[in-house]
């Protein structure tokens, strides 16, 4: 869930702002939009994720990262829950304008702002190569993939455990079995 505030301000003010602050924040459209906490299944999902990044990409060239800073322009910076960064990165940085690969998992709160605007603001990033969307209520997942014409209208849906990923852009299947791993559904 996203609790919009009547707080504004600039991106520099908004990272000095942010730094060391208790809770989760985004800027949007120079907005501050707090980010409320997930559900045991939301954390279970972006840990199995990073897990399984980890040891399947190539880490030479790649890292995987949680809740990361994504500068996307003069007044948005998101922090999606997994990103897949360039190694070359600085260590220091605080946020990154060329990711490779994006994450959320949504909630039924967070779906249509996951699946709409953030959506729309990841696929309008050149180096994007991968946008992916986890629903934590079923193992369901919306992809979007750049080929060699760009991203095309809608995402692929992928439904049900025995369902595969394929991540062309890093030479990965990803069964939805594993990402959903622990996870009991009622």
């Amino acid at each position: 869930m996203n609790i919009q505030s009547a707080l504004q301000m600039d991106k520099p003010t908004f990272l000095d702002w942010v730094q060391g602050r208790e809770g989760r924040y985004e800027l949007a459209g120079r907005r501050v939009v707090m980010m409320t906490g997930g559900s045991i299944a939301h954390a279970e999902i972006i840990k199995n994720l990073l897990v399984l990044l980890h040891g399947r990409i190539d880490r030479q060239r790649w890292t995987v990262v949680s809740e990361f800073g994504v500068d996307l322009g003069p007044e948005t910076l998101r922090y999606p829950d997994v990103v897949v960064v360039p190694r070359k990165a600085a260590r220091d940085t605080l946020t990154m304008t060329d990711p490779v690969l994006i994450a959320e998992v949504v909630s039924p709160s967070s779906a249509t702002l996951d699946l709409g605007d953030k959506a729309t603001e990841y696929l309008s990033l050149s180096s994007l190569c991968a946008y992916l969307v986890f629903d934590q209520n079923e193992p369901k997942a919306w992809a979007w993939q750049r080929t060699a014409d760009g991203f095309r209208p809608g995402a692929d849906i992928h439904s049900g455990p025995e369902a595969i990923i394929r991540l062309d852009a890093f030479g990965i299947e990803q069964p939805l079995a594993d990402i959903y791993a622990g996870i009991a559904f009622d």
